[in-house]
């Protein structure tokens, strides 16, 4: 039998293994898990699943060893491996249709997300050990396996219920809303008209060049827009300080309150950076005006889910309704001041 016939006797097992994989991780990004027993057990699911990962990683590195250096594995060695990885890879993915949608939509997505992520992981490794020369070690063959390790290792740190998975959300939009305020706060400081302290007021609105610095009445109107994103930042840390102190996971209810709660808030950040983005000169007041209505409109419309839920206990209405006047003070005063620049 010639080289080439023994390599391709070799790769085939792999070319099948590689599509099946592909297979795998499409039906999962895809896929819905089973219907909820009263048999699930939650503690079962992370072991289980935890054993699977690790059998998967373990795999990824057998694959890597074997094709990393003379001797090349046997024809029949390597159909046995590409079987155990199939084998592992099938594990996996049942493990994680065993999750129900009644443990928490945002849960199964954070462990749907994750799982792809190592079957990715797998296709990447597989394709670049069938793209490389063999018996040589590629650079990119030791990223690729030490990608499917840092992927496997990644469910160590995944929330374990769906309050845990919803608090991960919350605190992803915080940060994108903190940075927002604070790039806008950093812009304010550095930009400074230069001819501001020899000008009045008035003759600084007149000045044509407002390409690059903002005018008094685009300040005015910035005030209060500031305001309204500030109200986001304080509305996600309050709210996530109400799910880690009064969230529950104990009813099927309670597990789809805070998935609502997730999904409502999803819109704050987008909205926030949409206002921020206007705030910058040259300021287009109709357009700020807008902006700062629509991240008001769904502020409003989160308080509003809050109050509704079990996480909002009696004294938390006290912020809750503070947010909600603070919400109306500064978009009445955002449209005056557009208004007034008109």
């Amino acid at each position: 039998m010639s080289a080439d016939n023994s390599c391709s006797d070799i790769l085939l097992p792999l070319r099948n293994l590689c599509n099946s994989v592909k297979c795998i991780r499409d039906r999962v990004k895809d896929g819905e898990s089973s219907e909820c027993s009263s048999e699930f057990n939650i503690s079962t699911f992370w072991n289980t699943l935890i054993q699977s990962v690790k059998a998967t990683s373990q795999e990824a590195t057998k694959l890597s060893l074997a094709f990393s250096k003379p001797p090349l594995p046997s024809s029949q060695d390597a159909e046995k491996m590409a079987d155990s990885i199939q084998q592992a890879v099938l594990a996996l993915s049942t493990v994680y249709y065993w999750l129900p949608k009644t443990q928490g939509i945002i849960l199964r997505r954070v462990v749907r997300d994750a799982t792809a992520d190592v079957l990715e992981g797998m296709v990447q490794l597989l394709d670049i050990i069938l793209n490389s020369p063999l018996q040589s070690l590629s650079q990119e063959q030791l990223m690729s396996t030490g990608g499917v390790w840092a992927s496997c290792d990644r469910f160590e740190q995944l929330p374990r219920d769906n309050r845990a998975a919803v608090l991960s959300v919350l605190s992803s939009y915080q940060g994108v809303v903190k940075d927002a305020i604070e790039e806008m706060e950093q812009a304010q400081a550095e930009n400074q008209d230069p001819f501001a302290d020899l000008l009045d007021d008035e003759d600084l609105d007149e000045r044509g060049n407002r390409d690059t610095y903002w005018s008094e009445g685009d300040r005015q109107l910035m005030a209060p827009c500031q305001g309204l994103m500030k109200a986001s930042s304080a509305c996600l840390k309050k709210l996530s300080s109400a799910v880690r102190g009064n969230g529950k996971v104990d009813t099927p209810d309670n597990v789809a309150q805070l998935d609502d709660l997730a999904d409502i808030t999803h819109d704050i950040s987008p909205s926030v950076d949409d206002l921020a983005l206007s705030l910058y000169p040259p300021m287009d007041h109709t357009a700020v005006e807008l902006n700062a209505s629509k991240l008001a409109a769904v502020l409003k419309k989160v308080l509003e889910i809050i109050r509704a839920t079990h996480v909002c206990t009696e004294s938390d209405l006290t912020w809750v309704q503070f947010l909600d006047g603070a919400v109306d003070h500064n978009l009445q005063k955002a449209r005056r001041a557009a208004e007034g620049s008109d």
